[in-house]
């Protein structure tokens, strides 16, 4: 860190790569704004300084109590509470990696994370004990009165007033284990970085919402352990207020009393979400009139589906792009590209262009650039794009090429730089030796009007190779005879489903996305795949 600008090569040494521990952005908001509402949830109110000083507290006894020491990986099992907030900004504080699970996994998957990260602390709620005795071996705090450990409000309780050592860090410095969704095989732990996530705060508010001061008031609807737990941080760093939840159920009609109670301008969601949110019957009476910006990421927006939440919310829609290994951010196509009706200006099925700092590039199996219009994998390079996989060098080794990070999704770019997802690499098949991409069929399936979910996979076939089935969601009677016969005029015969299946619903992950993975499962537990003739 202290080493002279220049070497023999001619090249730079930096004189330094510190950088602000993410912690400092509540420091920092915690000034400006001491008697603000910071936190809600149901009846409870923190302000700013109660935030700042209980997560003092906490990370002071991180240190003092429970020896963290910079570097160590803490370990977190719990849905959304003021406690999980806290705990994350007091793990920075202290010097600690903030590993989160998915508090829906089994203890079993918990325990393995746990392991698999080499975390010695865990952070878990009192209603998940069967998580904490799964995880033996790791020093237990509860969030909450439970057996196992002492509680986060005792301990907070009995280091308030005290300051930790605030730890110095670098820019790649790890802060944040985030696992990937696991949909292939076991997650894998994406590091990321204090200088990383510092990128990604600062690109969200000037890509995503740019504008945000603690006047705005910003709307928890998804677990924290991941992509609403960046876009919380995001926040923090304008001292804009957050509301939670008060239980974990989704409530839709609670979710549009709280936008109205609270004047919500920001909500971060995925589109099965804002789906729910737009179509359920309480959105007759809901008073949006306080929202700014409703993001939604994690998975393409059918066209049908984002042309009704904008003739419902308005030009309020912000869509991006992204990984968990760049924390979303890859593409955005903001609100004021955003149309309802479709038109020869609009561009339909983009997920917007390159965010600022990111470059992407269309590359074939080769890591050639492929030309516009051409399909290929989705690769980028840009301070967002975290620091590997860890302790896991041959994932490491697949996901990056000659310095890009290969994201195995599919898709193309038009002239202009906006990019348009296919799917994922393994999501397409290939019939009779064409490739079919599942996306492309999904969404001319949805614009028939008794579809309100689908999902398109490639099944083995003797004859074809694999052909494809879509799983349906009806929301009024329709046959499979009808569908084809929408489908003929506005699909190449080979890309026309083979079989519909009608499902009362379609099986989500905690985050609410449709994954393959899932739909695929559930086709083997019904023995469909049995009855597929020889």
């Amino acid at each position: 860190m202290t080493e002279p600008i220049g070497d023999p090569a001619g090249g730079l040494t930096p004189v330094s790569t510190r950088v602000m521990n993410l912690a400092t952005f509540l420091t920092q908001a915690a000034r400006r704004d001491p008697a603000g509402v910071a936190l809600v949830m149901g009846e409870t109110r923190w302000t700013w300084a109660e935030f700042e000083a209980r997560t003092d507290a906490l990370a002071h006894a991180l240190q003092a109590r429970f020896g963290l020491e910079k570097g160590d990986r803490v370990m977190c099992q719990s849905q959304n509470c003021l406690e999980m907030m806290q705990a994350m900004f007091a793990v920075w504080r202290a010097g600690g990696v903030w590993v989160p699970a998915n508090f829906r996994q089994t203890p079993a998957e918990v325990a393995w994370l746990t392991e698999a990260s080499g975390a010695r602390l865990m952070l878990c709620n009192a209603s998940f004990p069967d998580h904490a005795a799964a995880c033996a071996g790791v020093t237990h705090i509860a969030f909450g009165s439970a057996d196992f450990g002492p509680s986060v409000q005792d301990i907070t309780a009995g280091h308030m007033g005290r300051k930790p050592q605030v730890a110095v860090v670098d820019r790649d410095d790890p802060c944040w284990f985030f696992f990937t969704s696991g949909t292939t095989g076991r997650p894998k732990a994406s590091v990321l970085t204090h200088g990383q996530m510092a990128f990604v705060v600062t690109n969200h508010l000037a890509d995503l919402m740019p504008g945000l001061t603690g006047q705005d008031a910003s709307l928890v609807v998804a677990p924290l352990s991941h992509g609403a737990g960046v876009h919380q941080l995001t926040q923090v760093a304008r001292g804009v207020k957050t509301v939670l939840l008060p239980t974990e159920r989704f409530d839709v009609a609670q979710v549009w009393d709280l936008v109205r109670e609270w004047r919500v301008s920001t909500i971060f969601t995925v589109p099965t979400i804002l789906k729910l949110l737009v179509e359920h019957p309480a959105m007759a009476t809901a008073d949006t009139s306080s929202l700014r910006y409703v993001i939604y990421a994690g998975a393409p927006m059918y066209r049908v589906d984002q042309q009704k939440a904008l003739r419902t919310l308005g030009k309020v829609l912000v869509q991006y792009f992204g990984l968990g290994e760049c924390t979303g951010n890859i593409t955005v196509l903001p609100a004021h590209l955003h149309e309802a009706e479709d038109g020869p200006a609009v561009r339909i099925g983009t997920c917007g262009y390159a965010r600022t700092g990111i470059e992407i590039q269309i590359q074939d199996d080769q890591g050639r650039e492929l030309p516009a219009g051409e399909t290929g994998e989705i690769c980028v390079i840009g301070p967002a794009v975290f620091a590997g996989y860890y302790q896991n060098p041959q994932a490491n080794a697949k996901a990056f090429r000659d310095g890009w990070f290969r994201t195995g999704d599919l898709g193309h770019m038009d002239d202009t730089g906006f990019l348009y997802i296919t799917g994922r690499e393994s999501d397409m098949f290939i019939s009779g030796g064409s490739n079919v991409y599942p996306r492309e069929i999904e969404e001319k399936v949805l614009t028939h009007p008794a579809i309100s979910e689908v999902a398109v996979l490639g099944i083995p076939d003797p004859l074809w190779g694999e052909v494809g089935w879509a799983v349906c969601v009806a929301s009024a009677p329709v046959t499979e005879e009808e569908l084809t016969a929408f489908l003929e005029p506005r699909i190449s015969r080979y890309k026309l489903p083979k079989r519909f299946l009608f499902w009362d619903a379609l099986p989500k992950s905690a985050y609410g996305k449709i994954t393959k993975k899932m739909v695929r499962d559930e086709i083997e537990a019904r023995g469909l795949l049995e009855q597929t003739p020889a």
